[in-house]
């Protein structure tokens, strides 16, 4: 079954998380443990939430001891409440105490990401619109599938996944274009959309009313409408509502500024897509631990 994330690169976290938490052993456990002691333990929530990461910690006490025997009783995406179960986990104690501060590292960052995204989810739900919460690739380093994974479970969509699956001409692409080459913005669009690869997705950001008037008369895909007031989005909105039927309307993304305070107005515009970089960079962590029982 896909788990919905680079399930390799999670390995390779997990091995850097322990070697980093563990080193050459746990002198803690080791001083007093015996390697035959056997004990269980229980991973519970201790603020409300939406869960995530559960299969990355069961990674995790699987690779410390491979005799760990790791129960999920909440599926990722779930919403929990506080006391909630997430795991157990039984087996060898000195591999439940090694494993459980790298095991919660894990859940409680993208439980939170997870939580934080639902909670942009939910306020743009009630606004009955059709526009959907995207994240950005201001994600931890090495951690991107993993945190975009979370994003999903908390009921976001994800932009693109790098710089290989989608282009999208920012404002330094344009100065760059024009610097180098002496490109118009036009120009630039055209001979991007020129050398796109089928499929490929081309979004534009634009800044202000004459840039969007150009990127209209373009055939990309979506425009990103930066750091626009609500205001300005609006109007936007009757610019494209007003081109003629046989035109074709891209989608319209909003980005920049965008927070729980002024997301339902947004929302509200007419607008497909808002992008939240905050969804990845400051997301505050879910609260989880273990107890052993």
């Amino acid at each position: 079954m896909d788990p919905g994330f680079d399930v390799e690169r999670a390995r390779t976290l997990v091995a850097l998380a322990l070697e980093e938490d563990l080193g050459a052993g746990d002198v803690t456990a080791e001083a007093f443990l015996s390697p035959d002691a056997f004990a269980t333990a229980v991973v519970e929530v201790k603020s409300p939430g939406v869960v995530a990461g559960l299969p990355v910690a069961t990674m995790v006490f699987q690779a410390v001891d491979a005799r760990l025997a790791v129960e999920s009783k909440i599926e990722d995406g779930t919403t929990v409440e506080t006391g909630d179960t997430l795991l157990t986990v039984r087996g060898p104690a000195r591999g439940i105490v090694s494993a459980e501060r790298t095991a919660l590292n894990f859940v409680q960052r993208l439980s939170g990401i997870a939580t934080f995204t639902r909670r942009f989810v939910d306020r743009v739900r009630e606004t009955k619109s059709h526009a959907e919460v995207f994240d950005t690739r201001k994600t931890t380093p090495g951690y991107r599938s993993l945190e975009k994974y979370a994003v999903r479970m908390g009921g976001g969509r994800n932009h693109r996944l790098g710089l290989y699956d989608q282009i999208l001409i920012k404002e330094n692409h344009f100065a760059a274009a024009a610097a180098a080459q002496e490109l118009s913005r036009p120009r630039t669009i055209r001979q991007a959309l020129a050398a796109r690869a089928p499929g490929v997705t081309v979004i534009v950001e634009v800044r202000d009313a004459a840039e969007l008037k150009d990127a209209l008369e373009t055939e990309v895909d979506v425009i990103m409408l930066d750091n626009f007031s609500v205001d300005a989005i609006k109007k936007a909105v009757a610019v494209r509502a007003a081109m003629p039927a046989t035109s074709r309307r891209p989608l319209f993304e909003v980005s920049g500024g965008v927070n729980l305070e002024n997301l339902a107005s947004i929302a509200a515009t007419g607008v497909e897509r808002i992008s939240i970089g905050a969804l990845t960079h400051s997301a505050p962590a879910l609260d989880v631990a273990l107890y052993v029982r």
